[in-house]
């Protein structure tokens, strides 16, 4: 069963259980209300009679003592009651007179009165006792007590007929049901569509669900309003976006070892070919001291090669844990860099300005020795001769930045700089000896140290490579 299906059919039956119990509670008691004042108002006039009747006693037994004539007692009851009645319009009202001896001394009861008579039971003088009885389909209150006449207790009962209060009730049941069915009606109608309303955010994210499921990463769903399906949907489009970057991020790191492996297996093959076809050459070929040397000679060459190479890849590899950390001059650090690359600078008369505030960094230093190398003898290789190469130092920031105004790096080169043996120019690398480790390493010492490298370069006027600790 679906949500929207759940909340509909939950609040349509939690609006008929409350709508139904309040109609029916209000009907109830209402009808409790009216009989409570029905039967008041019976038990009033049954007194108004019985008093009425009570007073009549002494003047009948007057009456008897000075005329003969006078009627018997029955009849002079009987004279009393039909009066009152005919005064007073009683035409829901009935009166039962019983002597005794239990014979009826006067009745308009229309109907055939019960054996059962409850409410005359033990009787006693001053005591009413009433029941409520339904007969024929209709519903009356009997309302019983001892009246005395001519020194004996006849027994009283007024009845009243209670069927238009038991009418009423089933009117309003009647008219209630009638509204009962239309106010269901218009509230399935209303509900629905309130319900399909609430829930469609939910829809929407099930839909973004299913497409996100099929490869759509960048999928977002949007909910204009402020309740919590729009923080919901804020969530899952954040969730969407870490997703997305993740697979994103996995997806470079899978093309980036798999253009390590390419190129470690190329640069792996180039010198390996190169020993192998130098060794057979030697194997097959008579002894010739020049040539035998020439082969010994690019064969020591490219085995120096994979040496170096084999040290570059362990360094790059290198770990955290293995670096032996300690406060460090960083100008200190630069000066006896600028002093063993000397002779490089001499060799293509490149000066090294060396400008800024020194400050103190937590460094390993043989790591760092190593990073600034790289990125000064790149500086030297990119400049012409008679160059200049800047290392500015900035204390406030902790950084330091290598300026050179060499050949410079094209845009979309720099974001892939820092790859393990990419190279800007193969051919020239190749030639002095480089395998495209250099930056990868400086990366890897950088995130060793926890700080960053970043490159700014544009063709023809130079690059910059900036330091942060």
């Amino acid at each position: 069963m679906k949500f929207w299906q759940k909340v509909f059919l939950f609040s349509f039956f939690l609006f008929i259980i409350t709508f139904n119990g309040t109609n029916i509670y209000i009907i109830e008691k209402k009808y409790t209300a009216f009989m409570d004042n029905e039967i008041r108002r019976t038990l009033a006039e049954q007194a108004s009679f019985y008093s009425g009747l009570q007073a009549s006693n002494p003047l009948f037994k007057r009456l008897k003592m000075y005329v003969k004539t006078i009627e018997p007692d029955a009849n002079l009851l009987q004279t009393y009651v039909s009066t009152f009645f005919q005064k007073n319009k009683k035409n829901d009202s009935y009166v039962e007179i019983v002597n005794p001896n239990g014979q009826i001394v006067y009745s308009n009861v229309p109907f055939k009165m019960s054996n059962d008579r409850a409410e005359m039971q033990d009787l006693k003088p001053n005591i009413r006792q009433y029941i409520i009885r339904d007969m024929n389909e209709k519903t009356y209150i009997f309302i019983s007590n001892i009246i005395d006449f001519e020194n004996e207790g006849y027994y009283l009962s007024y009845i009243r007929d209670l069927s238009h209060v038991k009418a009423e009730r089933q009117q309003e049941y009647k008219w209630f049901l009638q509204i009962d069915i239309v106010a269901c009606f218009i509230f399935m109608i209303m509900l629905y569509f309130v319900s399909s309303y609430i829930t469609r955010p939910i829809n929407l994210l099930i839909e973004a669900t299913k497409r996100i499921s099929k490869g759509h990463f960048s999928e977002k769903v949007h909910i204009q309003s402020k309740d919590e399906f729009a923080l919901l949907a804020k969530h899952f489009n954040m969730m969407s976006d870490v997703v997305e970057d993740k697979l994103n991020e996995l997806q470079r790191n899978n093309e980036e070892k798999q253009r390590f492996i390419d190129n470690l297996t190329h640069e792996l093959k180039t010198p390996l070919t190169s020993i192998i076809g130098y060794a057979d050459l030697l194997r097959t070929t008579k002894y010739d001291e020049r040539v035998f040397n020439e082969g010994l000679n690019y064969i020591y060459s490219e085995g120096k090669r994979l040496e170096e190479l084999a040290f570059n890849l362990m360094g790059l590899l290198e770990r955290r844990d293995a670096a032996h950390f300690r406060e460090e001059s960083i100008l200190d650090v630069i000066f006896h860099i600028k002093g063993a690359i000397t002779p490089f600078l001499n060799e293509k008369g490149i000066t090294l300005q060396i400008s800024g505030d020194d400050f103190i960094v937590n460094i390993e230093r043989e790591l760092m020795n190593i990073l600034l190398t790289n990125i000064i003898n790149n500086s030297i290789k990119a400049s012409d001769n008679n160059g200049n190469i800047e290392v500015i130092c900035n204390a406030e920031k902790k950084s330091v930045a290598i300026k050179d105004y060499g050949i410079g790096i094209a845009e979309e080169h720099i974001s892939q700089l820092f790859e393990p043996f990419y190279m800007v120019n193969k051919a020239r690398t190749r030639s002095k000896n480089g395998a495209g480790l250099g930056l990868a390493i400086c990366k890897r010492i950088m995130d060793i140290h926890q700080g960053t490298i970043r490159i700014e370069s544009k063709e023809n006027e130079g690059t910059v490579v900036l330091i942060s600790f």
